[in-house]
């Protein structure tokens, strides 16, 4: 049985001003929509290039529960989602250098 994926993710531009909260069942492809500003929206208006944190889901309900979660509270507590974000480095440079 192949089970599908769906990622809640945060994005942001490369002076770190704005904050994107999405989902996707296809996380590389929607970064590289993002980074090449293939879809024109809120997202390629304010250059949305940098993946900066994502979780990842196997029900579709659970993620959208998620980002309404994440979207109601405020920017400033982005930050505290969960003890993962220490990998903030490492995803930044995988997906700033393609």
């Amino acid at each position: 049985m192949n089970t599908k994926n769906y990622f809640i993710y945060i994005a942001t531009n490369k002076t770190n001003t704005v904050l994107y909260t999405g989902i996707t069942n296809n996380l590389v492809k929607r970064i590289y929509q993002h980074k090449n500003k293939i879809v024109s929206s809120f997202s390629s208006k304010y250059n949305i290039n940098k993946l900066v944190y994502y979780e990842v889901f196997q029900d579709v309900n659970d993620t959208i529960k998620r980002e309404k979660q994440i979207k109601a509270g405020s920017s400033s507590n982005f930050f505290f989602l969960e003890p993962a974000l220490i990998c903030f480095s490492r995803l930044i440079v995988s997906f700033t250098s393609w």
